[in-house]
């Protein structure tokens, strides 16, 4: 459990709910210095040695790298650009970093002029699982809630409390079923996500529990099982008519319904499989 310290407990601090986007960008640039200083981006972006010059690794030019998979241009290099940042221009090169770490294992100390360590073999899923947790502890002091995940995507993260549900296994072999809890997860917590994409997520949660209908029948009263399809069915998510409620705050009410509906096929398809057993 993290420390609170004296100022945060007393409700004097400056920033009670986290720092603005410039002075998280300035923590990543820092982490990421000390990183490229351990070796964790030789691999793919190169080094200096006082012999030999700049050594080139898998990418010879960042910056076309990242014009040809960002498409975006005045990114590279971090520090001259960190100014200008945009969330969304934060976030992508958090992301494309992911894809070019790789966690030096092997190699040879060069000592002439105290040159450093010079790496030749790496690993890839330890860089990536490392960089992802220096992310994540910067992104921890942004003002708005996000990290990075498994997959080196920047998500939103999920309400206080709902953290485990992310993580749990999906007890199901039906793909249809895991695909859909998948991409309507994903659709739901991806940043920059619309009022519409989270609306969509929810629609797509309802269908996966109208796809288990027949087996939550066995599992709830008809008069549960009704009230479970009339929330979404009557708050204007899936089905379109004249007696929907319409009116009522979809931010609030789409994040309730989907966590709700997310619990609720969890448990139902524990049920189904303890059933089956």
């Amino acid at each position: 459990m993290s420390h609170t310290y004296y100022s945060q407990r007393k409700g004097t601090n400056p920033n009670p709910s986290g720092l603005p986007l410039s002075d998280v960008v300035d923590l990543f640039i820092r982490v990421f210095d000390q990183l490229c200083e351990d070796g964790y981006f030789h691999e793919a972006f190169g080094y200096n040695c006082v012999d030999a010059g700049d050594v080139d690794g898998t990418v010879r030019d960042i910056e076309l790298e990242i014009l040809l998979t960002i498409r975006k241009k005045h990114l590279w290099p971090m520090r001259a650009n960190a100014k200008l940042y945009t969330e969304d221009d934060f976030f992508d090169i958090v992301e494309f970093l992911y894809q070019y770490v790789s966690k030096p294992i092997d190699g040879h100390y060069h000592s002439y002029n105290d040159c450093g360590m010079h790496w030749n073999t790496f690993n890839k899923t330890q860089g990536q699982l490392e960089y992802r947790q220096k992310a994540n502890s910067v992104l921890a002091h942004y003002e708005d809630r996000f990290e990075v995940s498994s997959d080196g995507e920047v998500l939103r993260k999920p309400e206080a409390g709902f953290e485990q549900i992310f993580d749990a296994d999906i007890p199901t072999k039906d793909t249809n079923v895991e695909d859909r809890l998948k991409a309507a997860t994903l659709r739901y917590r991806r940043h920059g996500s619309t009022l519409d994409d989270r609306r969509q997520a929810v629609r797509d949660l309802a269908d996966v529990l109208e796809y288990l209908r027949p087996k939550v029948k066995s599992l709830l009263t008809a008069a549960d099982e009704r009230d479970l399809f009339n929330i979404a069915n009557n708050f204007g998510v899936r089905h379109h008519n004249d007696q929907q409620k319409t009116g009522y705050d979809a931010s609030i009410w789409l994040s309730w319904m989907f966590y709700f509906y997310l619990a609720t096929i969890h448990v139902v398809m524990r049920k189904i499989e303890q059933q089956a057993k």
